[in-house]
């Protein structure tokens, strides 16, 4: 594990810190986990953004969705919502 030395604003160290009394929590274990869920969500963001682009951009191309598979699933999508008898 590498150390990492962080200035926080006094109202983030406060916090922190009241936290990690009424949890019984090490303040350092605190912010490492907020720092790592942050980046995972950072993560996932790029993620989603990197797979929205790429599918605006072949949009209407040849790599767009195969027509016969997009009506098999609009069809099998309207048979989720029926019910079974």
């Amino acid at each position: 594990m590498k150390n990492f030395r962080l200035s926080l604003p006094e109202r983030t160290h406060s916090h922190l810190m009241a936290e990690a009394e009424r949890s019984r929590v090490p303040a350092a274990i605190l912010a490492r986990e907020a720092i790592d869920s942050w980046l995972r969500q950072q993560l996932r963001k790029a993620r989603y953004d990197a797979i929205a682009e790429y599918a605006t951009e072949m949009a209407g191309t040849n790599f767009d969705l195969d027509s016969d598979l997009e009506a098999a699933g609009i069809e099998c999508m309207g048979k989720t919502g029926e019910k079974e008898k």
